[in-house]
This record gives C-alpha cells, structure tokens and sequence, in this order.
C-alpha cells in the first residue's frame, strides 16, 4: 500500500521527486473512482458502477474482473484512450491533515537524488510541475464534492441496489460473479413520482442515465481479458487496445477540460 508523505518546504525544500513512469501503481486496481464531469471521456471506454464506502456510494470505473487491471499494459501504458483523472495526479495526492488539505506525495518517489525532479523552486515555491499538479488535484476535489452530492440524491431517492453481476466467459466456463458493485435500478428510477424526479434533475440524473448506459462495454472488458490472455507476452500487447476495440483519441494529461 502506497505510503504518502505531507510536503512541507521546512522539510523538503531540497527534495526532489521520481515523476510517474506509467500506471503499474493501478495495477490491482480492478475499480477507479470517477467524477461527474468527466462522464462524457468514460462512457465510450468502461462500464460504470458504484461502490458502497461506509453508508456512501462512490461512482467508479471497473477496471478488473479479479486477476488485474484490464486497463494496463505489463510495462505500465495505460490501454485506454481516456485515463481517469484519479489516476493522473499520481505520485500526489491531496489528504485532510487536522483542518486542513495537505498536498502529498507517495513516499517511494520522494529523494534527494537531484538528477530526478525538485518540488519546490530557488524561491522556496512549489516548482511548476507540482505546482500544476496541486491545481488539477484542487480542481477533481471539487469535481468530487459535487459527484459524491449528486450520487447522495440517486441514494436518497433509493435507485441505488446491489449488482448481481455475471459475466460469460464461453460455453465451456462458468460465468464469472463479480461481487461488491451497486447500479441504477431502472425499475426504481421510472417509479418515482414526478416531484423527487425533478429533484434529481441535472447531475443527478446524468449519472443515472450513464452508469445504465455504459453496461455495455462490459463486454469490452471480457474481450480484453480474452486479448491479454492470449497474446501473453509483454511485447506482444498492442500498446493501445483501444484501437483494437474500435477506440479513439488519447489522453492522459493533466486537464480538468474534460468536454474539450
């Protein structure tokens, strides 16, 4: 589990960092949390579900069918053409540290070594690099409040039920049962009365509708399962499978300009 480390220019002000060298971070990961406004890049690429945390849901992206993140390439290129913001910001992270946000970074990136890069300036100010970062990072947490107020409502509004997933993997194979995921009970929806409907009008309902809508790219997920197994090899994986699934585009920076 990844250890974060709180910056402080007292006691980094000469550190320096290993940036991000691919995703294997996310490579257990067989779930991402996503936000609101970026629905529109995750719907042409995942299947969406929620996940209970506590007594709240979190809306994310399923990445895994239990042996791995479909999503990764074995030398850490993600095999997607959109990568979901939460992982974008690695190796930072905001985290609340008494009363307040902290930006932070993962503890095996830190060094002293200055051949990697400097969190901070000859000025003492976060260097620009960073600096962008902890601005993308302010921006998905607030992106974050308004998701996790949006998907309160749909909870509320008790549309939220449990998943019974299974997915076929052939004629000779049981179909596999994935546990643990929550989705937007259609029945649910339709009978609600026209005031908690219009309730639930804008974010809301936007996330309803796409989390029923992307169910089927499930089958996107038994074909890259089917695709990794087969060619194997590290060198063998197309480094976008996207292309082979009839994707599109690329994109992996830093940009909270999700519609653009």
């Amino acid at each position: 589990m990844t250890q974060w480390i709180a910056l402080s220019k007292t006691d980094h002000a000469y550190h320096h960092y290993w940036g991000r060298d691919g995703y294997h971070f996310a490579s257990d990961q067989q779930v991402v949390p996503v936000l609101l406004a970026e629905l529109g890049k995750l719907l042409p690429h995942y299947a969406l579900g929620f996940v209970k945390e506590g007594e709240r849901y979190q809306p994310v992206a399923i990445t895994g069918l239990g042996q791995g993140n479909l999503y990764l390439h074995p030398e850490g290129k993600w095999l997607g053409n959109y990568v979901p913001a939460a992982l974008r910001g690695y190796p930072f992270r905001l985290a609340q540290q008494e009363d307040q946000t902290v930006l932070c970074v993962a503890q095996d990136h830190l060094t002293g070594d200055d051949v990697a890069k400097p969190l901070f300036d000859n000025d003492g100010n976060l260097a620009k690099t960073v600096s962008d970062t902890l601005e993308f990072l302010k921006q998905c947490e607030q992106s974050r409040q308004v998701t996790n107020a949006c998907v309160q409502k749909l909870a509320d509004a008790g549309v939220i039920e449990a998943w019974p997933l299974q997915i076929g993997r052939g004629d000779d194979q049981q179909p596999l049962k994935v546990n643990g995921l929550h989705r937007i009970s259609e029945q649910a929806l339709n009978a609600l009365d026209a005031e908690t409907l219009h309730g639930l009008r804008g974010g809301p309902l936007s996330l309803a509708y796409a989390q029923m809508l992307s169910t089927h790219q499930l089958s996107e997920l038994t074909k890259r399962a089917e695709l990794l197994a087969q060619v194997g090899g590290t060198n063998e994986v197309p480094e976008n499978l996207d292309s082979v699934l009839d994707g599109m585009g690329d994109d992996d920076d830093l940009m909270f300009d999700f519609d653009s």
